[in-house]
């Protein structure tokens, strides 16, 4: 792989990532596979091992594993070509506990992913990632009338890079929930595009990025209302201990037609340390007149306050540093809607901190 071929740091959307890291992941050498490990959410499951389907893990389903050239221009997403899975619901189905674990050993691998959900159809997908290298996807989801698709994807590679790029059509009174979690010892970048294309259409991305040592996590997130009476709501909290760097990038556009439009960002982040960085970058473009767009943004430390009334009853420092660090992360996670999964979520969240503080 030739830097060349991979976005430039020059470029203003991609300032914040860490290409180097992302190379270093593609040439690592192999180790062997992880064990794939499930929510027991009782649905359909899928087990991806460097970017090949395992049968032999796992259980489909209604979901169909196929070969894949999804058209994208995004540098990074147009390379997940090839096998990848398909899930589509004509009107009124459901299938509400789909989870998809990627187990990674080394090297890159590329997964691309379409999720089809017709009229009033309604889904849950769960997405895993573990393992080390460089794993990279590109998912690409269309949504009819009512119809409601809820994601939460877990990135806990023990080192490496990850790369998600999600490109959503959201149709009229249609509803897309995602929630990202990134809790493990590799970079990342999480990126998405997602366009409310119908009237009262709604979409919510969010989550939490937990940095360690010197690495960087990011997000850049773009919501576009299209059409009229839409809603879209970005939920992102960061926490960055060491020598480490998040950064988030949220940015909300409303066309000149997208009237009563309400959309709303909140991006904070937590420095364990003096000597990590996050960076917050929130955007409003508007071209409406009748709308209301909302956006917040602050980084501070923990509060020296709070830490110290938990230590006057007896509770020791890093306990303490825990406890507020869960609290503020929760603002995020407890935006999912299935208490199994919120649980998963949560758990993860807390071992990141039991090793971070």
């Amino acid at each position: 792989m030739s830097v060349l071929d991979l976005p430039s740091t020059r470029q203003e959307a991609w300032r914040w990532a860490d290409m180097a890291a992302l190379e270093a992941a593609a040439a690592a050498p192999r180790v062997p596979a992880l064990a794939a490990q499930f929510l027991d959410l009782g649905g359909a499951r899928l087990v991806f091992v460097d970017g090949v389907f395992d049968t032999a893990q796992s259980m489909p389903g209604r979901v169909a594993v196929e070969a894949l050239n999804l058209a994208t221009d995004h540098p990074l997403g147009s390379r997940a070509t090839g096998t990848g899975w398909t899930l589509t619901l004509s009107a009124a189905q459901a299938e509400i506990s789909v989870e998809i674990v990627h187990v990674s050993t080394g090297g890159k691998n590329h997964v691309p992913a379409r999720i089809a959900l017709a009229e009033d159809a309604v889904a849950s997908v769960v997405e895993t990632f573990v393992g080390t290298g460089w794993a990279n996807r590109l998912t690409q989801v269309t949504l009819a009338k009512a119809a409601r698709l809820q994601r939460a994807v877990r990135i806990l590679h023990d080192d490496g890079f990850v790369s998600t790029r999600d490109e959503v059509q959201v149709g009229e009174g249609a509803s897309y929930v995602a929630t990202v979690l990134g809790a493990g010892g590799m970079a990342s970048r999480v990126d998405a595009q997602i366009d409310i294309v119908g009237d009262a259409g709604f979409a919510e991305m969010g989550g939490a990025l937990l940095t360690r040592d010197a690495l960087h996590q990011e997000c850049a997130v773009a919501i576009r209302h299209a059409a009229p009476n839409g809603a879209s709501h970005q939920t992102w909290r960061a926490v960055a201990a060491d020598r480490s760097q998040a950064s988030l990038a949220a940015r909300v556009e409303v066309a000149r037609d997208a009237q009563k439009t309400d959309g709303v960002q909140s991006l904070r982040g937590i420095l364990l340390k003096r000597t990590a960085t996050i960076n917050l970058k929130p955007e409003l473009e508007i071209f409406a007149d009748d709308v209301k767009c909302a956006h917040g943004a602050t980084v501070g430390e923990l509060d020296a306050r709070a830490l110290f009334y938990l230590a006057s009853r007896g509770i020791a420092p890093a306990k303490a540093q825990a406890m507020l660090t869960r609290a503020f992360v929760a603002d995020a996670l407890d935006r999912i809607g299935d208490e199994a999964v919120r649980e998963a979520f949560a758990a993860d969240a807390d071992a990141w901190l039991e090793a971070a503080l």
